[in-house]
């Protein structure tokens, strides 16, 4: 009797272990959203990895900029595209670095969208926002990256990934972003 009641309890604590671990990302998405609905900038970051997600944010810009500068026929006509691809990463840096910060967040995870580093202002602080506009569908990415993507119901053509990621067993930080705009494809 010992015997199977000591299996039993260690089969309960791996599967309520496995419960928690799983569930981990989830309550930290959950944590990040409500931080930023209620505009509480130290909680933002406790649960950011700025230096990683300012990179993240740098490689999806200067990716989505490369792609402008191809896409646009006058560029490669009057060969200001190679310089624009030149300069482009060091004026997309240098922005992103100063834009970065936890009210940011909060508005991108609230809004949906991803910061415009050339924009110097954004919304005003008495700007409603309707949560109930923005969807939003969950997943693991892999073992150790899960996925909260942003949809504005207003255009269902652009999405903006939230990319929590691992560190340590049970915590995860928003680490990185992932811009999708369908429209462009």
């Amino acid at each position: 009797m010992k015997k199977s009641l000591i299996v039993g309890v260690a089969a309960g604590a791996v599967v309520l272990f496995g419960i928690v671990w799983a569930a981990a990302p989830v309550l930290a998405a959950q944590a990040l959203i409500r931080a930023a609905e209620a505009g509480d900038e130290n909680k933002i970051e406790r649960l950011v990895d700025f230096p990683s997600l300012r990179q993240s944010l740098k490689d999806e810009l200067n990716a989505e900029l490369a792609a402008q500068l191809r896409r646009d026929p006058r560029m490669s006509e009057s060969g200001l595209g190679g310089l624009g691809l030149i300069l482009a990463p060091m004026l997309v840096s240098g922005a992103v670095d100063a834009v970065v910060t936890p009210e940011v967040v909060a508005r991108m995870v609230t809004t949906a969208e991803a910061p415009d580093p050339t924009v110097r202002d954004g919304p005003e602080p008495g700007d409603a926002v309707d949560e109930d506009d923005i969807h939003q569908s969950w997943g693991y990415r892999d073992f150790n990256a899960f996925a909260v993507t942003l949809t504005d119901r207003d255009r269902p053509d652009q999405r903006l990934a939230l990319i929590l990621e691992r560190r340590g067993l049970f915590t995860w930080k928003l680490a990185a972003v992932d811009i999708q705009n369908d429209a462009e494809a």
